[in-house]
Parts: C-alpha cells; structure tokens; sequence
C-alpha cells in the first residue's frame, strides 16, 4: 500500500522575525555579485568596506597567532590583552578613561550594537533615531519590541542633527536615543557642542545614548571627537566601535563596545549564548592593529577626502543630481528625486536596481536609509573605478 502522506502545516515564523527586513547593503551586495557570476562587469560602490588591504603589521599577527596555536576560546567579551588594548586606544585618542571591565569586544560593530540594543530596549520602549539612519538601526530596535522615533534632518543643512531637534522628539517613553556621527549613509558630522549637550540633557533625563562610532576616525572636519570623552555621563552611555573601516579590517569581524561595568556585563551573558568569543587568531590582528602604528588610519582618511571631493564633483556635474557635501565616512547621498517620473522611475529603488540591471553600477537605494528621494554611492574605491560608474550613471540617467 502506498502510505498517506498527511499535508505538512504552512511554515509559522516568529512574530519577532517578521518585524524586520533583510538588510538592504547586503541585498545589493548579493544582487551585484549574480551578475558578476555571470560575467558582467559591476561598477561597486554599494558595499560599505575600504578598499585598502589590511596593514601589513596586522596581518602579520594573525598569521603568527596561527602558527603559535592560538586557536582555542577565549572568554566570551575576549582575552584581557585585546580588552586592554580597546580602552588604551580609546584612551590615547580621546581621553575617554574606560577601565577593562567596561568594554568587550564582539563579532563586528553591528553585533555589539545588538546586544546593546536587546539588554536596553524592551517592548514599547522608544528610541529616538535621526533619519537618514544605518539601514539595521531600525530593524534591531524593532526586534527587540522597541519604537522608532524617527527624527527628520533637512538635507539643505548637510543632513545634520542637533541637540535641540532631539530634545524635542523626547517622551516619557524614551528609553535610547541613537547617534551616528559621522553617519551612514550621509557622511553628517554633529559637533562636538551638540553631542555633549545630547549626552548631558538624556543623562539628566535617565535615557541612554548609543553612539555608534564606527566611522570615528573618518571625520574630515578636523574636530575629531567621542562621546566617551564625557567621563561624567559613562553611565548613560555606551560607545559602539569597530576595526572594520579604521584598519580595513572588514571581513575579519571585529567590533567592541564601552560602557558601565553592569551593561557590559548583560551584553557578555547574551553573547555566551549566541556566538562566544570572537575568533581567536583576529583577536591578536586587533590588538595589534590597537597597539600597532597609527599613521596608516590617517594615511587612509587622506585619501578618502581626495575621493571624496572627487566623487562629489563628479555626481553635481551630471544633470539633474544634487549632492550635499559629506563631512565623514566614505558615502556620498545624492538626490535623485528630479528623475521620478521619466522612464518609469518612481522612487529611489526605480533607479538603483535599474542603474544596477541597465548600466551595471551598483548603489544602494535610500528606502534603507528612511528616504525615498536618495541613492548611496559608496567612494571607497580608485579614482579610475569611480570615473568609469560616474560615467555609466551619467549616460543612463541621461537617457530617462
């Protein structure tokens, strides 16, 4: 007899999975990457990773820590040398005073920002969040049941937030406000004045500040500033880094994150109970890229100015872009709103799968980011690189 096979139920996710979306740079990456397989010649400049190679003196740690067998766990928030050399650079650069207790490093920045986000944020808690925002911002306080509380920046002024635009947004609710400066994707840059009077006002309030500062040391306004110099609030704060874009260190996974001993220590239990330590043999390339020689960070920040002016130049000259000038990181955000009507277009997406599938240049499109008038175009790669898709933009826009 031929068995009965009984019809398998339809497939139930959680609720809290179907909160969020899949990570728009990441979709774009993948897409990108089908048409290379086919053979197709991709301008990039939607991936958010340098294109230097790793410093030399780095890499020469991770090889050794492999030929020494340094190839079993560490402790969850990683091995005291690496948390030592996190607070000293922090430390060194900007006089932030963080004991080894207060810091703990993790599978990337983003990872870090997850667990802070999970220990801190609880259903209806809300959470002040400027627009345009990191595309998992969003997406991480929404799983852990949280309310985003989008704040809008005017593009005429450069995307930048200020302390009093915040403050307004604050309710009895507000459990965090989240700051990214320099930002993804804009490049805005709030000053130094505007973080330390965020940080005091949600301190005298009792809400917490998360400053992910990622692109820290990508700042080209010449105020390089943290939040973890403002030693009387650490314990409102948490600082969120990474080595990913100061040492191009992306695909190696390193992040870390500074802030009260007891948090920290939250964000150690959740981390035992998803991925443990980071890998062991990246966790002697970190500390030597920490402990290591600086010049090549600022040799990279440079030429990232170089690129930068390059870039923007080259996106204004082309009919119908606007572009604001960013102030840090490696993206330019131009406003290719005039274009919505021609050609079937109708939002930012229209254009960038377009510009992706037609002309072979890939951006990422600002629906991920909050607004819908934008596209990313990532500059961290070669003038030659850059020239050949401004020119693939150009012609393709053109012809709308």
């Amino acid at each position: 007899m031929t068995p009965v096979t009984e019809a398998l139920p339809a497939l139930k996710l959680t609720e809290r999975i179907n909160r969020i979306e899949p990570s728009a740079t990441m979709v774009v990456v993948a897409e990108a990457d089908k048409l290379r397989q086919q053979g197709i010649d991709v301008v990039d400049f939607g991936a958010g990773e340098p294109h230097f190679s790793t410093p030399q003196h780095v890499k020469d740690a991770a090889v050794a820590a492999i030929q020494n067998n340094f190839s079993k766990y560490t402790a969850v928030c990683g091995t005291p040398e690496l948390r030592d050399a996190i607070v000293r650079r922090h430390a060194a650069d900007f006089q932030s005073g963080y004991k080894r207790e207060e810091s703990m490093a993790s599978v990337g920045g983003k990872h870090a920002l997850f667990n802070a986000v999970q220990v801190l944020v609880d259903h209806g808690d809300e959470v002040i969040l400027p627009v345009p925002y990191w595309v998992s911002f969003k997406d991480i306080v929404r799983y852990a049941g949280g309310n985003c509380v989008l704040l809008q920046s005017d593009e005429r002024q450069g995307f930048r937030v200020t302390a009093e635009m915040i403050e307004r947004l604050v309710t009895p609710r507000t459990k965090m406000i989240i700051l990214n400066s320099p930002s993804n994707p804009s490049g805005a840059v709030m000053s130094p004045k505007d973080l330390k009077a965020v940080v005091k006002f949600a301190a005298e309030r009792g809400i917490w500040v998360l400053s992910d500062e990622c692109y820290v040391y990508l700042n080209y306004t010449g105020e390089q500033f943290s939040v973890g110099s403002l030693r009387e609030y650490h314990e409102r704060m948490l600082v969120i880094g990474s080595l990913s874009k100061t040492y191009a260190m992306t695909g190696w996974r390193l992040g870390y994150a500074l802030g009260p001993a007891a948090v920290i220590a939250a964000m150690q239990k959740l981390q035992s109970q998803s991925t443990s330590n980071p890998t062991s043999i990246v966790q002697k390339a970190a500390v030597a890229a920490l402990n290591g020689p600086q010049q090549c960070v600022e040799e990279m920040r440079l030429e990232y100015i170089k690129l930068r002016d390059h870039v923007v130049k080259g996106l204004r000259s082309i009919p119908g872009v606007q572009c604001t000038l960013p102030e840090g990181a490696f993206y330019a955000y131009p406003n290719i709103s005039s274009f919505f009507g021609r050609g079937g277009i109708k939002s930012a997406s229209d254009v960038a799968g377009r510009l992706l599938r037609e002309a072979h240049v890939a951006t990422v499109p600002g629906e991920g980011f909050g607004t819908r008038e934008h596209i990313r175009v990532s500059y961290a790669t070669s003038v030659t690189e850059l020239d050949r898709g401004l020119e693939r933009m150009r012609k393709f826009l053109a012809a709308l």
